[in-house]
């Protein structure tokens, strides 16, 4: 009924991006379909979902989605396809579209699953729509949604991701209970049954919105990372995250081979590797004297 992933012969890394100025520069929606649909600037549009917000009591992503489809009104078909077209025309950091294949193959050189997920409080059918995406990139995309009428037009959401919920889905990917309705997220592992240890889990974003999800990961001995955009180069963020706890390391958002994101990323799956041959012989080991 559910679709669940179990334990694999080698160890997996499941590496969890944020998207919206973790792996593209801007807001997904700030990128073309604001400019359509508004009749100000983006600035404004995002200060009136947040008015908006405040004077309905309203959870703010669920704001701004109904701000798309009221400002799409007799301007746009609000349809998955077009949110699709919209995200096929987002903008990627640097090295972003080859990126999570050469990672992937770096894994299995080294006898590690990586898998990547998004976990991402913009649209996923704008992410749908992103040329990683489309080529397969990702094990999961876990986003806000909308659903659909039998002519494929938006008319009520369907999912709701934002800065506090996105930490369910780090549980889902660790006991491979992949489904967003699978009770089976609740039930309990033994430790050494749990298909992802936090331990071999990879947290990437840039603000704030993603820190209960780096916390959640550095404290259970994961490896979370803070990146920065290498053209501004302002690392007011990250360099309050790393003070506070929040990450273990920070690193540029350009995702070229060579670069210091590659480096690191390559270093915590050979850690992985490492790792996980220790804890085969302690279960070994402890079994054996059970």
């Amino acid at each position: 009924m559910y679709n669940r992933k179990t334990k694999e012969d080698r160890p997996v890394l499941a590496v969890c991006y944020d998207f919206d100025k973790t792996l593209s520069p801007d807001d997904m929606q700030a990128q073309g379909y604001i400019q359509k649909v508004y009749d100000g600037d983006v600035a404004s549009f995002w200060n009136d979902c947040n008015k908006l917000s405040e004077q309905a009591d309203m959870d703010s992503n669920l704001a701004y989605m109904f701000k798309m489809k009221q400002e799409a009104e007799g301007r746009e078909i609000f349809s998955k396809n077009k949110l699709e077209d919209y995200g096929s025309k987002v903008s990627l950091f640097p090295g972003v579209d080859e990126w999570f294949e050469r990672i992937r193959r770096f894994g299995e050189e080294n006898g590690v699953i990586v898998e990547h997920y998004i976990i991402s409080s913009g649209l996923k059918e704008m992410i749908e729509g992103t040329a990683p995406a489309r080529a397969g990139a990702f094990e999961r995309i876990y986003a806000s949604s909308f659903f659909y009428n039998e002519r494929g037009v938006a008319v009520w959401p369907a999912q709701v991701v934002n800065y506090t919920n996105k930490t369910q889905f780090l549980f889902r990917i660790s006991k491979g209970v992949l489904d967003v309705n699978d009770p089976g997220v609740n039930e309990y592992f033994e430790p050494e049954d749990i298909r992802i240890p936090f331990r071999n889990m990879v947290y990437i974003g840039d603000s704030d919105t993603d820190i209960p999800c780096m916390k959640l990961v550095n404290s259970n001995g994961g490896h979370s990372i803070g990146v920065y955009n290498s053209k501004t180069c302002d690392k007011t963020k990250v360099h309050r995250m790393i003070k506070e706890r929040r990450i273990k390391y920070f690193a540029p958002a350009d995702y070229t081979e060579g670069s210091q994101m590659d480096k690191l990323l390559k270093a915590i799956i050979i850690r992985t590797a490492a790792n996980e041959q220790l804890e085969e012989i302690y279960y070994s080991c402890k079994n054996d004297h059970e």
